[in-house]
């Protein structure tokens, strides 16, 4: 593209408004490592942080991660009579290729990979019993049918078919986490093991982004928008058998690196996928050599201990979570945190205030999960109520940590969509360092952020009030029509420092 005109209209340019211009990056929040977790698994993570030279925030939300699969739908948390909640927590990793993101997930992964080894070997052992049940049980069905075919002819009432000609249903083989499937695969694995399993994703983007590419225009985000919810949800099946999923509840846990998050919440339609992640994006840990005495089979005993959680059977031998009630106490510290959250809304726009929505629920899971978890970590008695601690130490978790830090990640798309989508044209501009420009010429960019017509006049609009930007009163064209509007931009920002915005697609 030829470099737009240059033009002598030299305005008299105020200050630019230094929302513009101030850098967005927020330092990231110290994990509260100690005072989240049992003494013992917390200098268990700070060790295991450094034998993988990963930031001990990507190591420890990966456990949880792992911790709220292994509770499941064996435990809901009840916060009154109308409102329960799973264990459920989706994490996002956010850094640079070499930040250490799947090192730091893998200290939490890998001895849930040797738990479900261990329950794959049991079952192994089930199933070669039963294949031995199922052949008699064939024979006996067999026998059965010759003398129930002999009876009828006969003009006789036909034997009920023995008990034992039923070997019942045959053993799968358990999957604790899954990587790559269809939402028909996951919800036929959900069937065969209703308490839950973890979603794992080494790169989130791709999946995000592919949740909606089908040729017929069906997208798979509905149901994974029920999957954080535990909501009953049915997958229908082209030619076959619908499959029914009580309770839909799947934690899952990734990584993604800064630009590809930032694309996402530029394109992103709200319906609050995205919000019920926790972003994680900490500072680069330093590399350093690997320190002695770590061992990652100190998760192996909490684990099995989770693992061992069964669901509920209700009046009709269905299997259901049982709910853990919050005491009273708690009650009231978590009403608390929702009026304090519901002063937070004003003044916040976009992804982050649809995120803002998701912290009461969050706050409500995180009791739950961190309540199982130093459960796991002592030999106590399971937990019966909910109790006031546990919540508050997931509130000043949530407001201390998540809450800065989704502040972070979001970056310029927690702000209102006008002055988002100024930021993006402010970004374009100094990448191409125009000193003046059209909105054709912006159009043609194709920005994400924007991508309409419309956008681009909102974007316009808020530089001019910004005084970053001043319309340029053209003459009109020598062959006669409407005279092409032009834009100065102010003089004053090229020296300020660069905001995030938008990128080229």
């Amino acid at each position: 593209m030829t470099r737009p005109m240059p033009v002598s209209f030299m305005p008299d340019w105020p200050e630019p408004d230094p929302r513009y211009l101030r850098d967005e990056q927020l330092e990231p929040p110290d994990f509260p490592v100690e005072t989240l977790f049992p003494p013992k698994l917390a200098s268990f993570l700070a060790l295991a942080a450094r034998a993988k030279s990963a930031p001990v925030d990507y190591v420890a939300m990966g456990i949880l991660a792992v911790v709220s699969s292994l509770v499941g739908n064996a435990r809901w948390a009840d916060a009154s009579d109308s409102w329960k909640e799973p264990p459920t927590l989706w994490v996002m990793n956010i850094g640079k290729p070499s930040m250490g993101k799947s090192p730091g997930l893998d200290v939490g992964l890998t001895p849930l990979k040797r738990l479900e080894s261990k329950y794959r070997a049991e079952t192994r052992k089930a199933l070669a019993a039963w294949e031995s049940e199922a052949e008699i049980a064939q024979l006996i069905e067999q026998n059965w049918k010759k003398t129930a075919k002999a009876a009828v002819e006969a003009g006789e009432p036909p034997p009920p078919k023995p008990d034992a000609a039923n070997a019942g249903p045959r053993p799968e083989l358990p999957r604790l986490s899954l990587s790559d499937a269809t939402i028909e695969k996951v919800a036929m694995l959900m069937q065969y093991r209703p308490k839950g399993l973890l979603q794992v994703r080494d790169e989130l983007a791709g999946w995000l982004i592919g949740m909606s590419r089908y040729a017929g225009g069906g997208s798979d985000r509905p149901f994974w928008v029920e999957a954080h919810g535990g909501r009953a949800y049915i997958v229908e099946r082209m030619g076959r058998a619908p499959v029914d999923v009580a309770q839909l509840a799947i934690p899952v846990v990734g990584n993604i690196q800064p630009d590809r998050l930032r694309s996402l919440l530029m394109k992103a339609d709200d319906d609050g996928l995205l919000a019920r992640f926790i972003p994680i994006w900490p500072a680069a840990a330093p590399l350093s050599p690997p320190p002695k005495g770590f061992d990652d089979r100190l998760l192996d005993p909490i684990y099995e201990r989770l693992g061992s959680l069964e669901m509920w059977p209700d009046n009709n031998g269905m299997a259901q979570p049982k709910l853990i009630p919050f005491s009273p106490e708690a009650s009231e510290v978590l009403y608390d945190f929702q009026c304090r959250l519901r002063d937070l809304e004003d003044g916040i726009e976009g992804p982050l205030l649809s995120f803002l929505g998701k912290l009461p629920g969050l706050a409500v899971r995180l009791s739950l999960v961190l309540s199982y978890l130093h459960w796991a970590c002592r030999a106590t008695s399971e937990p019966v109520t909910i109790d006031a601690r546990m919540v508050r130490s997931a509130i000043d978790f949530i407001t201390s940590y998540v809450l800065p830090m989704a502040k972070r990640s979001y970056g310029a798309a927690s702000v209102g969509q006008k002055e988002r989508a100024g930021r993006a044209l402010l970004d374009l501009i100094r990448r191409k360092g125009w000193e003046s420009f059209s909105s054709r010429e912006v159009r043609r960019m194709q920005c994400i952020g924007l991508a309409t017509q419309e956008h681009i006049d909102m974007a316009i609009a808020a530089l001019e009030r910004a005084d970053i930007i001043q319309r340029i009163d053209m003459p009109p064209q020598p062959q006669g029509g409407r005279p092409q509007r032009r834009y100065a931009v102010s003089p004053l920002i090229q020296s300020q420092g660069q905001p995030s915005g938008a990128r080229s697609t």
